[in-house]
């Protein structure tokens, strides 16, 4: 309750967080050896970090699809899995499954 406001309408809580979207590399041309996975994610979580620092927060939340490989890349990188999200329209082109995995990542002890 804290960081949130409750909605009556949803009966649920709204936070407002940093989105960390599109993170991918390039795998063309042997690009993708360049860079690790692990490292790309510091780079957002510092500069989301940075930022806090200045205006405040706490957290910083991302959307995954439900595949092993990608949901134990972000547990690993101190990502939890808090919920489920079902896709729109437009998404179902894009995406596998009907939903996408919501994670969050409590950056208040997360040293850059």
């Amino acid at each position: 309750m804290r960081y949130a406001e409750y909605n009556n309408e949803s009966k649920g809580y709204n936070i407002a967080l940093p989105l960390i979207g599109q993170l991918g590399k390039n795998y063309n041309n042997g690009y993708n050896k360049l860079i690790s996975g692990d490292i790309l994610l510091k780079f957002a979580c510092d500069k989301i970090k940075q930022t806090q620092n200045i205006i405040g927060g706490r957290y910083v939340f991302l959307e995954c699809e439900d595949i092993d490989k990608l949901k134990n890349f972000y547990e690993d990188n101190g990502f939890e899995c808090f919920g489920k999200r079902n896709l729109e329209k437009d998404e179902r082109d894009k995406n596998k499954g009907e939903y996408l995995l919501q994670m969050l990542r409590d950056l208040s002890k997360y040293n850059i």
